[in-house]
């Protein structure tokens, strides 16, 4: 089977003089998210944040902002046009719009680009691309303005690609438990004092949300074979957990993605074992002030492998 688990994300930071996300209800978010194809299955709430489970990947909510992430065939462009046209628009101080480049992007129902033809309709912004065409790259659409964020408004994404055969053939077992996942992920170890909360999709896929105060940890597992893919995403530093992430996973190849973070390719170096070469190194500083990083490691494999036979089932002739 094939499921898409690279992610769309977007993350909308508001004006709390004038509203607070967190007094919306869950039928609000219900209706938002319903917008991407999407369904919320779960949640959990502390007085900072309100963490959802989707159908596929994840909904935080905050006072000032919310991070909706998708999987799969979503539409979340639909989701942000939809909860855009809710708030006034004097209430937007900034919105970030990210797609990361997929294994089957031709099975989308749109591109990068056309997505943001349909944000640039309510708000002009600017659309960058991180990487080369030809490798990982991500793109990012960010609203030109005047807006100045916080140096301690931190994210981390790791994201990893085709990870052991022996772990993907564990984790695509019918009705794995929870614990085994969480005892894989080494949870206790990663983020102590986090509240858990986590799903095992049928036939195969995982999910979990974690919260400690305004801290969120969010981890998205496909494991199937040869399109195999992991994402960790925080607002702590998941630099300092690459070397783990690599010795439970060993991927052949991890991108990871920042914001904010200061010294970025020193660490980065430090954390990226050397067996792992580095594809693509960039930094950027964006109009509205978030200093972003992007960094792409492979490891080299001088193996004969296999061709692919690849199903025109359900391919689009145009977006």
């Amino acid at each position: 089977m094939f499921y898409e688990g690279s992610e769309k994300k977007a993350e909308i930071i508001i004006d709390t003089k004038q509203v607070s996300l967190l007094t919306y209800s869950d039928e609000f978010w219900e209706a938002v998210v319903a917008q991407s194809d999407a369904k919320i299955l779960s949640k959990i709430s502390n007085d900072e944040v309100k963490a959802f489970i989707l159908s596929e990947s994840s909904l935080f909510v905050w006072n000032d902002r919310l991070l909706l992430l998708t999987c799969g065939n979503t539409r979340l462009v639909s989701s942000v046009m939809y909860f855009l046209a809710q708030v006034d628009k004097s209430a937007i101080l900034q919105l970030i719009y990210q797609r990361k480049n997929e294994y089957c992007s031709h099975l989308q129902h749109s591109h990068a680009t056309v997505d943001t033809k349909q944000l640039q309709t309510l708000n002009d912004g600017k659309l960058m691309r991180f990487g080369e065409l030809d490798s990982h790259h991500s793109y990012l659409y960010h609203l030109d303005n005047d807006y100045t964020c916080s140096a301690s408004d931190k994210t981390y994404e790791v994201l990893i690609y085709n990870i052991d055969k022996k772990i993907s053939s564990l984790l695509s077992q019918c009705n794995i438990e929870k614990s085994k996942v969480r005892d894989l992920l080494q949870l206790d170890k990663l983020i102590p004092g986090f509240d858990l909360d986590d799903v095992v999709f049928e036939p195969i896929g995982y999910s979990l949300n974690a919260i400690r105060g305004r801290d969120y940890f969010t981890v998205h597992l496909t494991p199937q074979a040869k399109s195999s893919y992991v994402s960790f995403e925080s607002n702590l530093n998941l630099i300092d957990i690459i070397p783990t992430i690599l010795s439970i996973f060993s991927p052949s190849s991890i991108d990871v993605v920042t914001f904010n973070e200061n010294g970025f390719e020193a660490k980065i170096m430090e954390a990226i074992p050397l067996d792992y070469k580095a594809n693509e190194l960039v930094e950027e500083r964006l109009s509205c002030s978030y200093m972003v990083h992007f960094g792409s490691f492979s490891r080299e494999n001088k193996v004969f492998t296999k061709s692919t036979n690849i199903s025109l089932e359900g391919v689009c002739d145009v977006f």
